[in-house]
């Protein structure tokens, strides 16, 4: 019986073929980006890798490398990229065996992280300094964000229409793709992401009167000629925050702002991820466990008191 030939292909040359097969035109181009960005990496970290010399100590030595320069959860990332492709490389006869198997993640010390989220208190500081006037500007857009926990992309891509002003909802439904030249209606981050979100009685008001004479599918905040950078948004919000003193905090940060204050409400994880327009209640918890813990703190104190007066 003859011996099975296994590819002998540069590891980053099948890589690159994988993602034309499985990844051009199914995904969403800021997701291909990152699928090509860990394909260049792979290139610089091991570039005369066979993959009839990929094994599990080769593969280790690859996440050794990045590591070197990248915290944990990056190197996490990089290595579920990776991962999906060599499963496919030993279904289709290509590798022995899988050298992903019980990989070590490993990462350099985690940089200070800027505060995320602001507390309740700080919170009214900044939208009661917004000049929230009778024409739609981007304070309004800030207050909404912190409103609804809508994505920059998504708030960018409302128009008259994805306002419900009967059942008080706002729909989401496509976002604003903000990072080409000339931007344009993309899909939503996933199909959870397509989702109807409750808000204010008063909001609904307000943006009612501020968007009646817009047509129905134009955009509120800006025109679609128009470019935008998240980074100018951020420096506007920024100079809010220094004038009134308090952490600075970004756009997204916001969104943040929002889910947090939920989860300190007492507003179950499950209802806080479906109005995120996360994929799973998982995606929440480890965004959130933070405050998650601290629930469960307060948690257990609520049941030891009430065993307490049990008997």
């Amino acid at each position: 019986m003859s011996q099975k030939k296994y590819s002998t292909k540069l590891f980053y040359r099948y890589y690159l073929d994988w993602i034309h097969i499985y990844k051009d035109n199914a995904v969403r181009q800021v997701t291909l980006d990152k699928y090509y960005l860990v394909q260049r990496r792979l290139r610089e970290l091991a570039p005369d890798l066979h993959m009839n010399e990929l094994n599990r100590r080769n593969y280790q030595r690859i996440l050794n490398l990045y590591a070197q320069n990248h915290e944990k959860t990056t190197t996490l990332d990089f290595h579920h990229h990776l991962k999906a492709s060599l499963f496919d490389a030993v279904d289709d006869g290509l590798l022995k065996s899988d050298p992903t198997r019980r990989a070590i993640i490993k990462g350099c010390s985690p940089s200070e992280k800027k505060l995320k989220y602001l507390n309740l208190f700080d919170l009214q500081k900044l939208l009661r300094s917004l000049n929230l006037g009778d024409e739609i500007n981007w304070d309004w857009f800030f207050l909404l964000i912190s409103k609804t926990g809508l994505r920059f992309a998504e708030a960018l891509a409302l128009t008259p229409n994805d306002f419900d002003f009967e059942k008080q909802c706002i729909n989401v439904n496509k976002s604003w793709n903000y990072k080409d030249k000339i931007g344009y209606f993309q899909p939503t981050k996933n199909e959870s992401s397509n989702r109807s979100i409750m808000v204010d009685w008063k909001l609904m008001q307000q943006f009612q009167s501020l968007i009646n004479s817009k047509e129905d599918e134009q955009l509120i905040f800006f025109n679609k000629d128009q470019r935008i950078y998240n980074s100018t948004l951020n420096q506007k919000l920024a100079s809010y925050c220094k004038k009134v003193n308090i952490p600075v905090v970004s756009i997204h940060g916001l969104r943040h702002t929002h889910a947090s204050l939920l989860l300190y409400e007492g507003v179950s994880i499950a209802s806080v991820a479906k109005r995120l327009g996360h994929s799973n209640t998982t995606t929440t918890q480890e965004t959130y466990i933070h405050i998650i813990k601290e629930l469960e703190n307060k948690d257990n104190d609520k049941i030891l008191h009430h065993l307490s007066q049990l008997g």
